[in-house]
Order: structure tokens, then sequence, then C-alpha cells
């Protein structure tokens, strides 16, 4: 239960900018997670994570003014998690590397599988609140990002014309990988190793069809149907 005796700032004071500020919000945050794991994210209010939380609905709102602010801060956490530990991928060919990113990946997200098994509607498919929310973007290109360095970093990075365009079509095998694991039901999601292992097998052949022009306009192709239908806001800034 949430401890009831939280002071008052003075006014005008931010949120989050006291340790004790900080600890109530990390609170809050943790109690409407829980109990969207338990109700689901729709049959979930602010009313009731006040309730659960033993606050008043006007100190959620001081943190937390909607729900899509708690599934923003949801994705900033994992990321800046994910962001620090992949930190430590070491060099070597991209397809180790991307294997690296994927595996740590599935570490950092194991603690918050019920929590995220709840909300995979949401992560998938609202439009305000999904991964490829607009007021995700941040979040969503932190992660990106790594798949992105993990080619065009390696030591055999393909061409610099397809090494990023690659390195996101991993990134959204990674969310295809995701998703299977979240739906993974054999024990300790045994399934979801043995895909890693699949994946893993057949790396080293792509990597030799990256050579041939027709795979690359294939990747380069694919590439942009993708940020044309999930990364519209990105392009659109790019263009801006």
């Amino acid at each position: 239960m949430f401890t009831k005796n939280v002071k008052r700032r003075g006014r005008g004071r931010p949120s989050g900018q006291t340790a004790q500020g900080a600890a109530a919000r990390q609170q809050l945050y943790e109690v409407a997670l829980k109990l969207m794991a338990k109700k689901g994210f729709e049959s979930t209010t602010l009313r009731d994570v006040a309730n659960e939380a033993g606050v008043s609905v006007g100190l959620l709102y001081r943190y937390f003014p909607s729900k899509r602010a708690i599934i923003i801060a949801l994705y900033e956490e994992l990321s800046a998690d994910y962001a620090r530990q992949a930190a430590a991928m070491p060099r070597g060919r991209w397809r180790d590397r991307f294997i690296f990113a994927l595996q740590t990946s599935l570490t950092v997200l194991e603690p918050h599988r019920v929590a995220l098994g709840a909300l995979t509607p949401v992560l998938v498919g609202a439009p305000e609140e999904g991964v490829f929310a607009e007021s995700a973007a941040f979040s969503r290109l932190r992660v990106q990002g790594v798949f992105e360095d993990a080619v065009a970093g390696a030591t055999d990075a393909p061409a610099d014309s397809i090494a990023r365009p690659v390195g996101r079509l991993l990134y959204m095998v990674h969310l295809a990988v995701l998703l299977w694991w979240l739906l993974d039901k054999s024990a300790k999601q045994r399934a979801t190793a043995a895909l890693i292992v699949l994946i893993q097998q057949i790396l080293p052949s792509i990597a030799l069809t990256l050579r041939l022009p027709p795979v690359r306009r294939f990747v380069l192709s694919a590439d942009e149907l993708l940020r044309d239908a999930l990364f519209r806001e990105t392009m659109e800034g790019a263009r801006a």
C-alpha cells in the first residue's frame, strides 16, 4: 500500500524534483503497472490506481495525468535500462551482435513479462500508446538505434547504403521475437530459446546473400515500406 503521508511541495515546484517526489512517483508507477497487469489497460482507471495506492486522484494526476503517461514512463524506463546494458555489446560480426542485442532485450524485459503480456494489445496496436505511437518515438528510436549500430559498427558491416536498413529490419525481427516470447506458453519459454537458435542458424546465409544486388534492393525496398507504415513521424521529421 502506498504511504499516505506524502508531504505536499510548495506551489509551483515541479513533481519529481526531490527524492521524496521521485519515490512517490515510482510507487504510484509500480502500483499502476501491477493493476494494469491484473485488470488490463482498458479496464484500469486512474481512480482505480489512486484507490489501490491509497492516495487522492489529484495527487496521482500530479505525476501521471493519464494512463498514456504511465505507458510512456514504462517505455522510458525499459529503453533506458536496455541502452545501458546494450552498451556492453562486444566487437564482432553483425549477426553475433544482433543476437547479443536480442538476448539483452529479453533479459531486460524478463522481470516485467507479466505486465507486458497484459499490455500486449496496447503495445502492438494502440495508435496513441503503442510502440509505434509518436509519443513513444524517443524510447523506440533509442532501442532501434542499438540494432542499427549492431550492424553498422560490426567488423563485417555491409555496405553503408544498407547497413542501417538491415539494422532496422533486425529491430523488427526482434519485436516479432518479443511478441512470440510474450505469447510463449512452453515451460520456461523454451520455444523462444529454440526460435533464437533457428535464427542464429539462418543468419550466416543471410549475411552471404547481402552481397547480391537483388537482395540489397529488397532490403532497401522493405525498409522504405516499414518506415512509411510504422515510422512515419520519423520520416516526416526528417523532411521538415
